[in-house]
């Protein structure tokens, strides 16, 4: 007997990558802002999984982070024990990592075996198979950045990598609802438009939330709603780079300026959608869903703000990423809601 296409366990399978994408982006912010992101220098698939289990082994991992910028400029004070603190986070984010590929490979080889997917959910999951494999590739191309002779990665090559993982686990989540809701209606297509739109602008806030982390930009102008010296748009916006232009993707201040402004659209946007919606007859998880994007995006707003003011406390800049998850959850799923 022929089982089932796509049945619960397809859907589990999915959603359980989706909570280790979730982890993963939790350990790779606190290993952003514990600075541990280049305490392992060289990239072994299978070895590298077993941290140093003795004093020699230790000894020689230390050594080796001695060679590269960020212990010769900023850490040539560490010990041991002060390089096994960074150690652990930039390890155990390489374990999740390597773990997620093996949970998406593996019941993916199962299921197709046992012809437990059907010919749409083959072609999505081949395509979640190779965003994983791009995403673990950015990885070691944003942690190459910092070995040379700035200790620090692009920000450019952490905004990719950052994004390549939200965008992964969204399109995770947009697979599993079309297994979870496989009929389709009839939609209004320009609030629809509107919704996708609104997600555009929430990807692009995504991006400039990286920005502010690789450039360090949220530990200046710690103040809110003005940047500094009571002014909205503080003069370093604009005259730390030249041409100008380059100040809103590669100055500190101009970057935390266009993150601070894109916050505004994004409330702004997500108001409106709420107001539009309004006028819509909507089923009661259509309805859910847009109240539940208004209530994140005020709160979002909200950690945002302390963040800056408080200028990120570990716990807080994990905790803005975090909503910054749960908003790109919500729109998603709100887009599917009216979509499908």
């Amino acid at each position: 007997m022929v089982k089932e296409k796509d049945n619960k366990k397809v859907v589990y399978w999915l959603f359980t990558g989706c909570l280790l994408i979730f982890i993963m982006v939790i350990v790779g912010g606190i290993t952003r802002l514990t600075h541990s992101g280049l305490s392992i220098s060289n990239y072994k698939l299978i070895s590298g999984t077993i941290p140093p289990m003795n004093n020699t082994e230790w000894q020689e991992a230390f050594d080796l982070y001695k060679q590269y910028p960020e212990y010769q400029k900023l850490n040539n004070h560490f010990n041991l024990q002060d390089f096994k603190d960074i150690y652990f986070w930039e390890w155990l984010h390489r374990v999740i990592g390597r773990f997620i590929g093996l949970v998406f490979f593996l019941p993916f080889v199962y299921f197709l075996s046992t012809k437990q997917l059907s010919k749409p959910t083959i072609k999505k999951a081949i395509v979640l198979l190779c965003m994983g494999a791009f995403q673990g590739f950015l990885g070691w191309y944003m942690v190459k950045s910092g070995l040379v002779d700035n200790p620090d990665v692009s920000h450019f090559r952490l905004a990719a990598h950052l994004t390549t993982a939200f965008l992964t686990f969204a399109y995770t989540f947009w697979v599993a609802l079309d297994l979870i809701y496989p009929n389709k209606k009839e939609i209004d297509i320009p609030f629809r438009n509107f919704v996708r739109f609104t997600l555009i602008i929430i990807v692009l806030q995504i991006i400039y939330g990286a920005f502010v982390a690789g450039l360090d930009a949220g530990f200046i102008h710690n103040h809110w709603p003005m940047m500094s010296d009571g002014k909205f748009m503080h003069e370093t916006v604009y005259i730390e780079q030249s041409p100008v232009i380059k100040n809103f993707f590669e100055g500190k201040s101009g970057v935390q300026f266009v993150h601070r402004c894109l916050a505004y659209v994004v409330v702004g946007f997500i108001i409106t959608l709420f107001l539009k919606s309004r006028k819509l007859t909507l089923t009661l998880i259509q309805n859910r869903a847009v109240n539940s994007l208004l209530v994140i995006v005020f709160f979002q707003f909200l950690l945002g703000v302390l963040t800056i003011m408080l200028q990120v406390p570990v716990w807080l800049g994990v905790a803005h990423q975090i909503g910054a998850f749960f908003l790109l959850t919500a729109i998603t799923f709100t887009l599917h809601r009216f979509t499908k």
